[in-house]
């Protein structure tokens, strides 16, 4: 299944925040989405699963979602969203509670969600009792138990450590591998952008337009090899060439608002 931002245009009020922005994330692919502060990469992403309708174009979904899949479009969101009252399986259980699925097909689910995300042994646990990089992986977990299509991921990593943000986009890496999911992934992470995404839209400044579409010529198998760091570090090199002198006017615009 393919998701398509289609001549996306956006304003709120007098403010144009994004521009006629137009890409493709094919099925099984990640497309990172790159920009200065407020250039309207949320927005687009809000856009994209649903959440807000445009001022002009559209998002579409082209072709059949995989077998089995629940939500074709799934967020993974920065604050984590969890419920504190309910447990780790309840969290991730609550995505499943208007599926029709039965009881013990709800918790089958949710016990294959919490295995690919190391979080078995957690399932009893309440979200005060872990670590951020832990509830970060619930929230990974309650996006995999509807079978996506394809992750809106939105600074997923972004209120981590430095540590537990490499351990979890190896997770990432490893959840990805198969291809049976595809992403939409917004990060001012230039090194995340480059680890993790197949092609990488660099939008403008606000009104966000699409600048440059990026192609990492690296298997994602391939990155983890020290042999390609120089290459990711020259990609980085090169998107940040392309954002720099923008990003440090958005800068100087809200340290001035």
């Amino acid at each position: 299944m393919d998701l398509i931002a289609d001549h996306i245009s956006h304003r709120f009020g007098a403010l144009e925040v994004l521009d006629d922005v137009s890409f493709t994330v094919g099925s099984g692919e990640v497309v990172g989405i790159v920009g200065p502060s407020g250039c309207g990469k949320s927005t687009l992403l809000s856009i994209l699963g649903g959440l807000l309708q445009p001022g002009s174009g559209q998002a579409v979904l082209r072709g059949a979602p995989p077998s089995g899949s629940l939500n074709p479009l799934t967020f993974v969101f920065q604050d984590f969203a969890l419920l504190p009252w309910c447990t780790v399986g309840e969290n991730v259980d609550f995505v499943l509670l208007h599926t029709g699925l039965s009881a013990a097909e709800r918790g089958a689910t949710v016990g294959d969600a919490l295995r690919r995300t190391g979080l078995s042994d957690f399932r009893g646990a309440y979200p005060k009792q872990l670590s951020g990089g832990m509830r970060q992986r619930v929230g990974i977990a309650r996006a995999l138990a509807v079978r996506p299509a394809i992750l809106l991921m939105d600074e997923p990593l972004s209120a981590l450590d430095s540590q537990t943000r490499e351990l979890l986009m190896e997770d990432f890496i490893g959840l990805l591998a198969d291809g049976a999911m595809g992403a939409a992934y917004v990060t001012h992470n230039l090194e995340e952008a480059v680890r993790l995404a197949d092609r990488i839209v660099v939008l403008s400044r606000r009104p966000g337009r699409v600048r440059e579409v990026v192609s990492i010529p690296l298997t994602r198998g391939e990155r983890g090899d020290s042999n390609a760091r120089s290459r990711l570090l020259a990609l980085q090199s090169e998107l940040w060439s392309l954002i720099r002198e923008e990003a440090i006017d958005a800068e100087r615009e809200f340290q001035h608002a």
